[in-house]
């Protein structure tokens, strides 16, 4: 049984998606804590009403991003994770951090990397004329938003779509992906070699969804 350690800075939806997945499709695994840097996240409530331990390490009582991010490793490691999972954690994390949880270091980013990492990824991707936008599942290494791909989704950029609207068809997917992703971690089913992650098992690394 695998320990998975989630870090949230909000609701947390992909959080919740992960939860519900991980619960429903019985993985080799447990969400073993859900943690934050800010002590209102709402999804720390969503995290406690279905029995999984929480923290919050707030950042804005650190005085630097290393003292930060080493004690957010401490309380992490007190879960002994196997898997760590960003789901809109909105911390840029140091290079030491990322190197202590190579290989089970996992982040979504809401674009289809490489292209428009940072943020504003939706109105960048209309202003660009994009055809296609989507959502990337990859491990997390020191380069902001880059790292070997695990899975992507594709949705279409339809005419006259606001950031909005090319937002939620964007999340919908994450919410599908995400857990995916995940799922394929604590079963072992992951193999990179370099840079390039295959699924062992022959599913699909990539979705679609015209909706």
């Amino acid at each position: 049984m695998k320990n998975i350690v989630i870090l949230i800075s909000g609701r947390g939806s992909n959080m919740e998606a992960i939860v519900r997945a991980c619960a429903a499709q019985g993985w080799p695994a447990r969400i073993a804590a859900v943690i934050s840097n800010k002590p209102d996240a709402s999804g720390l409530a969503f995290a406690a009403e279905h029995g999984i331990a929480t923290a919050t390490v707030e950042h804005k009582q650190f005085a630097t991003r290393e003292a930060f991010d080493a004690e957010l490793a401490r309380v992490i490691d007190g879960f002994a994770p196997d898997v760590v999972v960003l789901a809109g954690f909105m911390r840029i994390l140091t290079a030491g951090f990322v190197q202590h949880y190579a290989g089970r270091l996992v982040n979504i980013h809401p674009s289809l990397l490489p292209a428009f990492p940072g943020l504003h990824t939706h109105q960048r991707a209309i202003d660009a004329g994009c055809k296609l936008a989507g959502a990337t599942v990859h491990f997390v290494t020191p380069e902001l938003d880059h790292g070997p791909i695990i899975l992507q989704a594709a949705v279409p950029v339809r005419p006259g779509d606001s950031e909005g609207e090319l937002a939620a068809r964007v999340l919908r997917q994450e919410h599908q992906i995400y857990p995916r992703a995940v799922r394929w971690l604590v079963e072992g089913t992951l193999h990179v070699e370099r840079g390039i992650v295959t699924q062992t098992e022959g599913e699909s690394q990539l979705a679609y969804a015209a909706d």
